[in-house]
């Protein structure tokens, strides 16, 4: 059934998004967002349904609004909008809903490109090495830490990970990535070592249902969460006063970075990160990559390993 109104259109449009296209919680929080703002907006100028819209909505419309935002938002801020208000014209097109798509006709604003940031080799091991392995806490702490600078993890897809989704006898994690691609890459062997070492502390029950249990948990026992994982990050990076603030992030791109300065090929390493487009691993081929062969061949745990093998 077609939706009158342009708030219940968009309504509809999420479930789509939530249901079928199982976009990140983060992604349908940002779009419901950034679609409310523009719906009132389109509303104070007489597109309070979709009939209106069809009839009247042009590309000027979507300019003037971002126009407005342009002292207030940061560009990354204006393509996000604009990319949401387009998926939705999109889909409202595709569902017979609207006969035009005026949303395909206005360009995204033109992005500043930031190299990616990354640890040094040296502050790397010093991170992963911090936490204190004689505490609970401090065992899961260097887990979440080998697993996603060593196998180069999203920290959605960390903190994601069930504990049936990990092989360690077989070294290998089966992750679930953004648009719900699965990917299986390989651990570490030090990361399967701390990760088995945590895994002591975890409640013995029954194996299947362990298996569907987090692998990562907070200190009450439910699931980590990404934000959690910053933190734990942050408090890590002060102690060993790294030159530099990353995010969570920031490891899986330390690990790209080390992995391409060691050699490896961009196309392996676009798979193993999961990256859709290769373009987007070509960001790591613009980083000044002066010493870190050496440093990756001294210190970087996969090259640890596989001269342990």
């Amino acid at each position: 059934m077609k939706p009158a109104r342009l708030v219940d259109a968009i309504a509809k449009f999420l479930e789509v998004l939530e249901i079928q296209r199982k976009v990140s919680s983060h992604t349908l929080r940002a779009y419901a967002s950034d679609l409310a703002e523009w719906v009132g907006a389109m509303a104070e100028q007489g597109f309070a349904d979709l009939a209106a819209l069809d009839r009247g909505l042009k590309p000027l419309h979507l300019r003037t609004y971002l126009a407005k935002k342009v002292e207030t938002h940061e560009k990354s801020s204006l393509c996000r909008k604009l990319s949401a208000i387009r998926s939705f014209l999109k889909h409202a097109r595709a569902e017979g809903w609207l006969t035009r798509d005026v949303g395909s006709l206005v360009p995204s604003p033109k992005l500043e490109r930031h190299l990616p940031k990354f640890l040094r080799i040296d502050e790397a091991e010093e991170l992963i090495e911090a936490p204190d392995t004689a505490t609970v806490l401090g065992r899961r702490d260097r887990a979440i830490f080998e697993l996603i600078y060593g196998s180069g993890l999203r920290v959605s897809e960390a903190v994601g990970l069930d504990r049936g989704a990990v092989d360690l006898g077989e070294g290998w994690v089966r992750v679930l990535g953004k648009g719900s691609k699965e990917r299986t890459i390989p651990v570490s062997p030090a990361a399967v070592a701390a990760i088995d070492s945590m895994l002591g502390d975890a409640p013995q029950g029954d194996p299947a249902e362990a298996r569907r249990a987090p692998l990562f948990t907070n200190f009450r026992g439910g699931r980590l969460t990404s934000r959690s994982v910053a933190r734990i990050l942050a408090k890590h990076l002060v102690r060993i006063a790294a030159s530099r603030a990353i995010s969570p992030h920031g490891l899986r791109h330390s690990f790209a970075t080390h992995l391409l300065a060691a050699g490896a090929d961009l196309r392996g390493i676009q798979e193993l990160l999961g990256h859709a487009q290769l373009s987007t691993t070509q960001r790591y081929t613009h980083v000044d990559l002066g010493g870190l062969v050496d440093e990756y061949r001294a210190a970087h745990p996969l090259e640890k390993a596989r001269k342990l093998r």
